[in-house]
């Protein structure tokens, strides 16, 4: 038995399947346990092909139809689990940032740009899927939203505090940002690709010489 409002504001009483409601805040904890569920799947996957709803649904021990109450299909899924992933990559740029001593602005720059290579090197597979479909398009002069663009503010803003600090750029600091992440992303995408793993300080080394030239 249910309550529901009626026309006048009146409540009337009808008969209902049983149906277990989530309480307030349960519905998105829901959700988020879904997307820890997918993104500890797809470790263990050769990539996002073999991730699937049944299967995400058995590593978060719920029904199927628990995942349909907040994904669409597997595309809502996976989509929600790119923005996700990045959420992870934007937070452990920050805290990388957030380390360094705010007078060190090249420190900064420097931690984001480390942290965003590791991050990609521990979860090949989440990388992938992040940067599959590259940035979303935009019409011109309309600048890019989404999750990339992002964590590429979380870069314009650490170049911007180089400039501020009286420290000189051969670009704008937003072309600046944008040079230096697909640096970093092409070293990582070459370490990935490599039949032989370089060892992965090759990788963020060569990171602290690709950003020493985009200073003058």
């Amino acid at each position: 038995m249910t309550e529901s409002g009626g026309k006048n504001g009146c409540v009337s009483k009808k008969v209902s399947a049983p149906r277990t409601r989530n309480r307030w805040g349960e519905g998105e904890r829901l959700r988020g346990e879904i997307l820890v569920a997918a993104s500890r799947l797809l470790s263990g996957l050769d990539g996002e092909d073999g991730l699937t709803i049944r299967g995400v649904a058995r590593a978060a021990d719920i029904a199927p139809a628990s995942i349909y109450q907040h994904f669409t299909d597997r595309a809502a899924l996976v989509a929600g689990l790119t923005d996700y992933e990045f959420a992870r990559l934007h937070a452990a740029m920050k805290a990388a940032r957030d380390r360094v001593d705010v007078g060190d602005v090249v420190g900064r720059v420097r931690a984001m740009l480390h942290a965003s290579c590791r991050f990609a090197m521990d979860n090949p597979g989440h990388y992938r899927l992040m940067t599959a479909n590259g940035p979303p398009q935009a019409a011109p002069g309309v600048r890019q939203a989404g999750p990339l663009a992002d964590v590429i503010e979380l870069l314009v803003d650490g170049f911007a505090c180089c400039e501020a600090a009286g420290i000189t750029l051969r670009s704008s600091a937003r072309r600046a940002a944008v040079i230096a992440f697909v640096g970093a992303h092409g070293r990582v995408v070459l370490f990935q690709n490599s039949a032989k793993h370089a060892d992965a300080d090759s990788v963020t080394s060569f990171v602290d010489e690709f950003l020493s030239l985009v200073f003058a």
